[in-house]
């Protein structure tokens, strides 16, 4: 860090870094931090670099078509980089002069911002000191008093979000457990997506809980014994535009959902009342800043919990423990049952195969299509008279896949009796086997609502139909251009889609339903899948999801062909999870040669996940573990660091006076060490 700049050195607006004169290595080894510095001023940057030349009016149009600020900035840097070090002049001019404009700051008050933005994301993926179990009724409180307001409860796919809040109601319809409050409204945003038109707070609450009418006024007043629960915010279609600037402030107040849902989590609407909300990952950057108090992360089951699941499922010891220590013995089987909701589908499938042999399924896809299997063969074995005279199980799985596939497009979760893709349905077997149905209340009418029963059961059945049909893969699967342009909605897809058109589920699906993969789009989804794997690693942009699709393909030639000319693997902003860790690994022992950059930036690294990789490690030529909690994580990373002389960033990573002695002796010791962030 300089005090003040010089010849040598270029700000980022709030950074200032010694790089030998060259703004454009200055682009490169500050990406994250431009990131987040620009994502404000991303239309005010494009008009200024088109004004002076730098860009083009179809560079912008480039730029543009790039969904969310941050998507944006990426894709202006990877032009920078291409268009060289005059372009990254001028983009640091530029950004020089917009930060003075709209943040009047003292250099010593622009030096200290880079701490105190670290601290605040830190601080909203890390909320708490430490971290620690939680019970359900310890939720809103902080040592032993209510003093939590907004908390945002976050898990993988299946992991246990829902669950919880069932839990959460159950017990308190029961007065199980004191959560300190006198009435809790619970509302999903899969119902939330059903209202097209301007409505307000009370309204939204009487949908579902007419009971409440007379006593609405009264809870309302006494917003601070209300808890309010909104579960799924990742299913919600409007997630993207919930840092609202417009409120409302009476639960009367006439606005759209977004807002209203806006007003409530920024306290402005219902200010003393308390919020829980869940969401997957993927969508939870989009939840305003400062809105949240606490963060919560479901962690599903311990090894020992995930064997106690297994005999209460099979209810018979010698066979549970038969099971058991044949999904211990399959990597990827044993880190699904982790998280509870594929625990079943493990469970089923294994029920369904109890003379199990060879080495089981490999992917998650591989699990999905033999639970399909084996609940196509339960449900034919217990209703064989009627599937005599009706129509084939293809015809029924797809009249399935194309309702998964045309509202997962439309992002619609829950599906009216009265939709024609509903309609087609009429008949269907298979619909209460995969098919959850409940009454909706309308404004003088009663309806049936259908939903998947998980929604990753949706994203799979979605996938079958893509793969099997001519219906056109999405256009946010194959645009890499972007940052991940369809903000995580379409991951899963994705990777099921992949395992789908992957040759032994291919064959499998062919040989047990009777459905045939697309042999043209199986092989154009080969070759996407090794260009966009390769761009994305020569622009550093995020990989993560193509590398679990790479995984359900299980073709290391495939594999092999992916090998750009310049390997900057970003992984960056994911709380990374075990299976993430076997899909980085995986990608990295079909690679050879340098790793040009590894950014495991604001990852929730672990010590476990970074010794599953650390034989890697050697390779790396600039290694990035900022934005990190776990002490012991930076210091393991630094004892090994200190072997090598590659670059390494560990800013924002919470290390203490113990570890920073560790990490001075490290580079006393190390003579080969460049750069140290």
């Amino acid at each position: 860090m300089k005090a003040a700049c010089d010849s040598r050195g270029c700000w980022t607006g709030h950074i200032m870094v010694e790089v030998d004169g060259s703004c454009l290595k200055a682009v490169q080894v500050l990406r994250v931090s431009l990131v987040d510095e620009l994502e404000g001023h991303v239309e005010s940057l494009l008009e200024n670099l088109v004004n002076r030349g730098v860009f083009s009016r179809d560079d912008r149009e480039d730029v543009l078509c790039h969904l969310g600020p941050r998507a944006r900035v990426r894709k202006v840097l990877d032009i920078v980089q291409c268009k060289g070090e005059e372009a990254a002049s001028v983009l640091f001019s530029i950004n020089n002069c917009l930060q003075q404009e709209t943040q009047p700051r003292n250099n010593k008050m622009k030096r200290h911002e880079v701490l105190t933005f670290g601290q605040n994301r830190l601080s909203l993926q890390h909320k708490s000191a430490s971290h620690r179990k939680i019970v359900p009724n310890a939720l809103f409180t902080s040592n032993g008093k209510r003093l939590i307001k907004k908390v945002l409860v976050t898990g993988v796919a299946g992991i246990g979000k829902t669950i919880l809040v069932q839990k959460m109601l159950f017990d308190f319809g029961r007065g199980k457990e004191n959560l300190e409050f006198d009435f809790i409204i619970h509302m999903t945003f899969r119902d939330l997506n059903l209202i097209d038109k301007p409505t307000n707070l009370q309204d939204l609450i009487l949908r579902k809980n007419k009971h409440l009418a007379k006593a609405l006024d009264n809870i309302l007043a006494n917003e601070h014994k209300l808890l309010i629960i909104l579960d799924g915010f990742d299913e919600f279609k409007q997630y993207r535009k919930c840092d609202v600037d417009c409120f409302v402030t009476e639960p009367d107040e006439e606005a759209e959902v977004v807002e209203i849902f806006g007003s409530l989590m920024q306290g402005e609407l219902l200010p003393n009342a308390s919020v829980l909300l869940t969401s997957r990952p993927n969508a939870i950057n989009y939840i305003p800043v400062g809105c949240i108090d606490r963060l919560v992360l479901i962690s599903g089951f311990s090894l020992t919990e995930v064997q106690e699941y297994f005999s209460r499922y099979f209810q018979d010891k010698p066979l549970a423990d038969q099971m058991f220590a044949f999904v211990s013995k399959n990597e990827l089987m044993l880190t699904l049952c982790y998280i509870p909701a594929f625990c079943y589908i493990v469970c089923c499938i294994l029920k369904d195969n109890k003379d199990l042999c060879g080495e089981g399924p490999k992917t998650m896809t591989d699990i999905y299509v033999q639970y399909l299997v084996a609940m196509l063969r339960s449900h034919t074995q217990t209703r064989a008279e009627t599937f005599k005279d009706a129509q084939p199980l293809c015809v029924k799985v797809l009249q399935l896949g194309q309702l998964a596939f045309h509202k997962l497009m439309e992002h619609q979760t829950l599906f009216y009796s009265n939709d024609p893709d509903v309609k087609a349905l009429e008949g269907n077997a298979l619909v209460g086997a995969f098919l959850d149905k409940t009454m909706s209340q309308e404004p003088g009418c009663v309806e049936e609502v259908y939903s998947f029963a998980h929604l990753t059961v949706q994203e799979f059945f979605a996938a079958v139909y893509c793969a099997v049909t001519d219906e056109p893969i999405p256009e946010e699967v194959l645009n890499s251009t972007g940052e991940r342009a369809n903000n995580g909605h379409l991951d899963l897809f994705n990777r099921f889609l992949s395992g789908v058109l992957a040759k032994r589920n291919s064959s499998l699906l062919s040989r047990q339903v009777g459905l045939s993969c697309n042999k043209d789009k199986v092989h154009s989804y080969r070759q996407m899948l090794i260009r966009n794997i390769t761009m994305l690693c020569e622009n550093g942009a995020n990989v993560l999801n193509y590398l679990h699709c790479l995984v359900e393909q299980q073709d290391d030639d495939l594999g092999l062909d992916v090998q750009p000319t310049t390997l900057r693997i970003n992984v960056s902003d994911e709380t990374l999870s075990e299976m993430d860790y076997n899909a980085i690994k995986y990608f990295l022992n079909l690679t050879y040669g340098a790793i040009a950059e590894l950014d495991l930036t604001g990852t929730g690294l672990t010590c476990k996940g970074l010794r599953s990789i650390y034989p890697h490690l050697i390779r790396c030529e600039i290694l990035m573990v900022m934005i990190n909690k776990h002490r012991n994580c930076t210091v393991f990373v630094v004892l090994y660091c200190s072997l090598f002389s590659f670059n390494f960033s560990i800013g924002w990573s919470n290390i203490g006076d113990d570890e920073l002695v560790i990490l001075s002796d490290a580079i006393r010791h190390n003579k080969q060490l460049k750069e140290l962030w």
